[in-house]
């Protein structure tokens, strides 16, 4: 039996909860290491002072930015790859996932070229103050360098993914995390280089963690990288960026809306901006949890959407909400119970704690609902309705949370801005239901298949 059969077999017979764990886990664990190596950043260079740590917050904007490239190309390709491969087409396979590199390489490459020439407004633009200014441009300096790597490891680690390899794709990003928090302590702590120092350690690990997805996207995977397979078809192109979109949308306009919550903040100080540096850090961990089981979901529900296993893929959405609401249910409740000591853990300043803690509990009843939001966005996405995706990715991430943003801060300042994403969080997943109400309900025109042992306990 081929390598392609094995994945076809594996992936439209192996019981879906199983299934589910099994891809979500390692991207759990990759996304967990990755946020604990940014809350290191904040933890290091929250000791430095609270305009150092603005500059993280600054810092927070421009990786998302990078991510929304990453992850368009790298969901765009996956998608697509998963389906060619439900399809036992492996040079088309390899066409998508050598013209999404190809696009990565050469985005990141502008982004890095105008991002230093016009670092300095664009730091400005971001929300930086001018007490924040010189440490956002020395960290944001090193992260603009890192950003072909970043982009390319992305893709290669949700490639990797959609083709059934999450271990894999788990230990090429984690490695690179890891090495960065002991790159923090060395550059800080021993070598005295600041926020310098953590730009430079954030740089060195995203080389590293590319070098070690380069070298197993080689090994395991069933799609190649090839000059051959280098599309000359603009349809390809198209596909990529139009199932990629959502992804782009929802991490885009994270980095838009944070980019407008650092300029509103900007009103009450740099101590606002540290401590909504804090939150959001500390959101995203939870956030983990969710998007880290959802993207286990999402090679699940793409390939045997495409098989026409569609009971399959109504097994795995149910198995995902329940899993990942008590996954970040559980981390929201010890950010209630202790959010003054989580906060403390970031900051020595008492007025960046005390504005970190009310956000971290305000933000801590809001994640609750993140797991239907982005599970229903990615549902949609992996079976190719793009423009529902598209239009549940707009709502948590800046349809309703920057008018949010504008809206809570004209009437109760920065406690309104505390209030903003979770407010954003709850009428997103009340607007998200319905969508995963119709989807459960649908009558799909199924194979009538005799299931498999594993499948039927």
């Amino acid at each position: 039996m081929d390598v392609a059969q094995k994945n076809y077999i594996k992936m439209t017979e192996t019981k879906v909860s199983k299934l589910v764990i099994m891809l979500g886990i390692p991207t759990v664990i990759s996304m967990l290491i990755t946020n604990i190596y940014n809350l290191a950043d904040t933890y290091f260079v929250g000791m430095l002072g609270k305009s150092e740590q603005g500059a993280t917050g600054v810092l927070f904007t421009l990786q998302c930015i990078i991510q929304a490239v990453a992850f368009m190309l790298g969901h765009g390709a996956g998608v697509n790859i998963s389906k060619s491969l439900a399809d036992r087409d492996t040079n088309e396979a390899s066409t998508y996932a050598t013209t999404a590199v190809l696009m990565g390489t050469f985005v990141s490459t502008l982004l890095l070229i105008f991002g230093l020439l016009l670092i300095k407004p664009f730091m400005y633009l971001l929300g930086s103050t001018e007490t924040i200014l010189p440490y956002a441009m020395d960290y944001g300096m090193w992260v603009l360098i890192s950003c072909p790597f970043m982009v390319v490891s992305l893709i290669f680690n949700n490639i990797m993914r959609y083709e059934g390899k999450a271990f894999y794709a788990m230990f090429g990003l984690s490695a690179g995390g890891i090495l960065n928090i002991f790159g923090d302590y060395i550059f800080i702590d021993i070598m005295h280089l600041g926020v310098y120092g953590a730009g430079m350690s954030t740089a060195i690990s995203q080389i590293i963690s590319f070098v070690i997805l380069l070298i197993f996207f080689f090994k395991m995977c069933q799609s190649k990288l090839r000059f051959k397979f280098i599309s000359k078809s603009i349809v390809i192109y198209i596909l990529i960026i139009e199932v990629g979109f959502p992804s782009f949308i929802r991490q885009g306009l994270t980095s838009i809306s944070h980019g407008v919550l650092n300029n509103v903040a900007r009103a009450y100080g740099d101590e606002a901006i540290a401590g909504m540096s804090v939150v959001n850090k500390l959101s995203q961990f939870a956030l983990a949890f969710g998007l880290g089981i959802g993207q286990g979901f999402q090679p699940v529900a793409a390939f045997n959407y495409q098989a026409k296993r569609y009971d399959r893929v109504k097994k795995s959405l149910r198995f995902t909400l329940y899993i990942g609401t008590i996954l970040v249910g559980i981390i929201g409740l010890v950010y209630i119970i202790f959010p003054r000591g989580v906060a403390g853990i970031f900051s020595k300043d008492p007025s960046v704690i005390e504005i970190a803690r009310r956000g971290i509990i305000y933000n801590a009843i809001g994640v609750f609902f993140l797991p239907l939001t982005v599970t229903s966005n990615m549902l949609y996405q992996s079976i190719r309705k793009s423009a529902i995706a598209s239009f549940l990715a707009l709502l948590r991430s800046g349809l309703v949370f920057i008018p949010a943003i504008y809206i809570n801060n004209s009437i109760w300042g920065l406690e309104g801005l505390l209030w903003a994403q979770p407010i954003a969080n709850i009428i997103s997943a009340i607007i998200s239901l319905p969508f995963v109400i119709v989807f459960l309900h649908h009558k799909f025109k199924t194979r009538i298949e005799k299931p498999s042992f594993e499948e039927s306990i």
